[in-house]
Formats: C-alpha cells, structure tokens, sequence
C-alpha cells in the first residue's frame, strides 16, 4: 500500500505543478479595469453606453537596443466610430513640419519659426499677428507651442489650411494610417475645400515665399463605420432636431491610428522607412518637447496668468487633480473633447523607474443623448474615469 501512495504522490505534485505553470497572470490592463475605484467601475458597468476603447502598449527593450511592442486592449473596434476632436491636432502639427522641410528640400528659404501672414478668398487678411508670442510673430512653431499647451482651435484651423485636405490624406495613407480622415476645421461655417493664402516674409518683410489659396481635387467619402449616427437629438442653430447626429463627414482616427501616430514620434525607428514621416531629427525633438510640457512649463507662449493649471492637457493619470504632476513622470500626449467625447493618446515615461508605456482611451459622456447642446459630463465622470484609469495602469506596470 504504501509503495502504490508513493507511485501517485509524484503524479499529483507534477499534475498540480503543471497547472499552476501554465495559468497566466492576469494582463496590466485587466487588473487596472479591475480596480474597485468607483470611478472606473461606475463607468465599466455601462461600457457599451459610454462606447469606451482602450489601447495600452507596453514596451519592452532587448539587450542590442531592439524595441518590443506588447499590445492589449479593451472594446477596440477600428470599424466604430468615435469623434477625435481636438486628437485630429497631433497629425496636423506634424504634417506642417513635415511640410516646412518639403519646401526646403526644393529650395525655400523659410523654416518654422519664419514668420508669416494669412489671406482670406478676397485678400482680407485673416491673421497676421499672434500677441501670445513675445515679438508679435505667426509662425508654424509657435502655433504647435499651442496645439500641445491649451489645444487651440484657431492654431489648428491655420495649419490645416496650410497643408490642406489632398495632402493631410495623402501623406497620412502614405504611411499606411489607412483609418484616418481629416475632413474639417474647427471653424463654424469654414469652406474646408478650398484653403486661404499664405506669405512667408523675413525681417524686412520681403516675401520668402508665397502659397496661394488651394482648392482640393479629392473628395473624401462619408464614412461608412459603425455608431456613426449617435444620440437621440442634436442642435442646430439653437433648434432641437430629433434624430440621430450624422457624423459621415466629421474627422476620423481610429483608436490604433492614433496610437500609431504617436508611436511614430515617439520610436520612428521602429517603422519601416516609408511609414516614418519627413521629419528631422530637431522636429521630433520639438514635438516631443512641447507634447509633454505644462502650460506652467512654457514663457512663450505664457499662460501663466490665465486660468490653466498644470493637468490642464493630461486626462490620463493627473487629469482630476490640480498640482500633483511630478516632473519625473513625463506625459507626451494630445487629448480631444467634444460632442460628449473624449480622448486621450499618451506615451507616459518615469525617468526615475524607467517605466514606460503607451495608453489612449476614449469614453462619450453625453446622459441626455442630445448632441450639441454643450451639456455632457466630462468633470463629474469623463475626466474623472480617465485619471483613475491613467493611475491603475501605472500602478500595476509599477508591480512588474
């Protein structure tokens, strides 16, 4: 009897060993989803409601420099639709470098701090001064400046007409960003097909060179997505109209498009040469510069006496909280809100841990389901759900 205990007792140890080798701990994403704080779990118990999609990539770096990427995610759908907002900036500050370097390489003698002045369809002139920068200047870098620090509307509605609509497409299908489209300014009533002028001078104002106003060749499609009709209502023109909001022919990225933009800021390298973007590389040290500053980091422009504090442009991790971002913990990241969504994409490095990761997330806030009616809960959850979410990853990489 005891010979034939002793012959089972090995098979139960390996049985049992081989069981417990082969369970998985549960995924960093998982176990921050799985985190008590109501502001998260609030959210999550109505997850299709508030059309939440989450993509957290982990990085991991081999011995010779070789950089892994390590993706999961949570609701991700690249055929549903959710609007960018002001996420559609990160591109478009992009492409306006790539496009100063473009001219240069045939032979124009501006640069992005080359001041310059904008025409409207009948000469007027649109803008020709910005009093944010400290010599009065309008020039491509200091707009981005403000892009990234307080996400300026005017300062995107320049750049797009700047590139305009055929080339912001072409050049972001170009590297293989097949689910993006940027149909529009953020201008109400702004004609989207047809761009203003532009004269760059130097400091005697003698023109360097002059773009004049392009009409696009290209017609981009309505698009064809899932919740592409949202709400029970919307306004217009201060009338409630019943029905669904038609978003067909708003602006379009997907949740790993925009990821995929960053990621190529971020680790150009690690895609292949024709999906990297043009850039130099002092460009893509100036955008990752201004992407992670504060508005309380930045002199010019200066929005120290406004009211903007320092988690005005992070939602991710600080976005609920005033005064506690550490300057050891770097956000490099572009968030949107409007139309009752929001959306943060986020590469998040600790310079004394060495921990880093990408997240972006995007959540609709909008309980009365009307659209346009300026009334959605972005501080009582949104904002509140992405910070907590922001804080329980980081926490669990922290464990690793």
């Amino acid at each position: 009897m005891l010979k034939k205990h002793f012959l089972l007792f090995p098979w139960v140890v390996l049985s049992i060993f081989f069981v417990e080798s082969c369970e998985k701990p549960p995924s960093i994403l998982k176990a921050a989803l799985s985190n008590p704080d109501p502001l998260i779990q609030e959210v999550l118990s109505q997850k299709g409601k508030h059309e939440i999609q989450i993509l957290l990539t982990q990085i991991e770096r081999k011995k010779r420099g070789e950089i892994n990427f390590i993706e999961e995610s949570f609701q991700l759908d690249n055929g549903r639709y959710f609007y960018p907002a002001s996420t559609a900036k990160l591109p478009i500050a992009i492409l306006s470098l790539q496009k100063i370097r473009a001219l240069q390489a045939q032979g124009i003698a501006i640069t992005a701090e080359t001041p310059f002045k904008i025409q409207g369809f009948e000469g007027e002139i649109i803008k020709d001064k910005d009093s944010t920068h400290y010599k009065g200047s309008l020039s491509i870098h200091h707009l981005i400046k403000k892009i990234f620090l307080v996400s300026d509307n005017d300062a995107y509605n320049y750049l797009f007409d700047f590139l305009g609509t055929d080339y912001i497409n072409a050049e972001l299908k170009k590297r293989g960003l097949l689910d993006t489209q940027l149909h529009h300014k953020f201008l109400f009533g702004a004609d989207n097909s047809k761009t203003w002028s532009y004269t760059f001078f130097d400091e005697n104002q003698e023109t360097r060179y002059h773009q004049p106003s392009m009409a696009a060749q290209n017609s981009l499609e309505p698009h064809q997505l899932k919740g592409i009709l949202k709400g029970v209502g919307y306004m217009k023109s201060d009338i409630l109209v019943a029905g669904p909001m038609d978003f067909s022919q708003k602006n379009r990225i997907s949740i790993q498009d925009l990821q995929g933009i960053l990621k190529r800021i971020i680790f150009p390298e690690t895609f292949p040469k024709n999906q990297q973007f043009d850039l130099s590389a002092s460009d893509y040290e100036f955008l990752k510069y201004w992407m992670s500053r504060t508005t309380l980091e930045s002199t010019n422009p200066d929005y120290n006496q406004e009211e903007y504090w320092d988690s005005y442009g992070k939602f991710l991790i600080y976005g609920d909280k005033k005064g506690a971002m550490s300057p050891k913990l770097r956000i490099y990241n572009k968030v949107g809100y409007a139309y009752g969504t929001l959306t943060d994409v986020a590469y998040v490095k600790d310079s004394i841990r060495g921990d880093e990761f990408f997240l972006t997330a995007t959540i609709l806030v909008n309980e009365n389901e009307i659209f346009n009616d300026n009334t959605y809960e972005f501080e009582t959850k949104g904002i509140p759900f992405l910070g907590a979410l922001g804080r329980a990853v980081l926490r669990e990489i922290q464990k690793e």
